[in-house]
């Protein structure tokens, strides 16, 4: 049974004067952030804003490249780019945010891919190596945050990686232990109480359960809540008591090869 885990959060996905999300109520909620680098959301400000938020709470943070796709918040697949230009993608974005948390006093100690350049590297090998192969090229030491059981577990192995596997609190998920498509009903959970539920049992278990019943067992050191998704802050919470309830510590990830 897992005694400790870390409870990251997708920030800094608003854009000039529109606002995503409350960031700073959720930055009070997680251990550690994943900071849109400005392809799917955020801008140089945003991401400035966002870093000084969790390093004032201690946060640690990491990048979120996504899909160059502002209009579509990265959630649209972009097929046809070949690997040089996916690892040229994600390289960029994580040396935006590595530039913007240096002038801020702060350090990017993560990476987590967003939307649909993830959800295509859990399927794709070629995708999934890109991108690990992006972040070795960048710093080698950086956290490779990895949907657990799915092939960027195995690109990041291939890269030699730390890796933190990562489970969904809010987002339910296929047999094959994929996220259900946000195109499908039921694929994102919005009851606070059955969430926080559900995460005590993710962690107590190292499993997920399907949409069919089905128990899928996973590695589990950090928990996702999106901080786009209606009601955050307030499943954020309950998740937090739940798992203080359950006897279990709310830290940041560690990792080692």
């Amino acid at each position: 049974m897992t005694s400790t885990i870390d409870l990251n959060c997708d920030l800094g996905e608003s854009f000039g004067p529109w606002e995503m999300g409350n960031d700073a109520a959720m930055i009070e909620l997680a251990t550690s952030v994943n900071v849109a680098c400005g392809y799917h959301a955020g801008d140089a400000d945003i991401m400035r804003k966002t870093v000084e938020l969790a390093k004032a709470r201690g946060v640690s943070v990491g990048a979120h490249p996504g899909y160059r796709d502002l209009h579509g918040f990265g959630r649209r697949p972009m097929p046809g780019l070949t690997s040089s230009e996916i690892e040229n993608l994600i390289a960029y974005q994580i040396g935006a945010l590595q530039a913007i948390a240096t002038a801020a006093g702060h350090k990017v100690t993560h990476v987590k891919a967003h939307g649909a350049i993830s959800n295509v590297a859990c399927e794709d090998d070629m995708t999934a190596r890109a991108i690990a192969n992006a972040i070795k090229a960048v710093d080698p030491s950086l956290v490779f945050v990895v949907l657990a059981n799915s092939k960027l577990v195995r690109a990041g192995e291939a890269a030699n990686l730390p890796m933190a596997h990562e489970v969904f609190a809010d987002r339910a998920y296929e047999d094959n232990g994929n996220l259900v498509s946000r195109k499908k009903p039921g694929a994102v959970l919005h009851d606070p109480k059955a969430i926080a539920e559900r995460v005590v049992r993710m962690v107590q278990d190292s499993a997920v359960v399907s949409v069919t019943g089905k128990v899928i067992k996973m590695q589990t050191d950090t928990v996702c809540i999106h901080g786009d998704t209606p009601g955050a802050v307030e499943i954020a919470r309950g998740v937090r008591e739940a798992l203080k309830s359950a006897g279990i510590t709310v830290a940041p990830f560690k990792t080692a090869h």
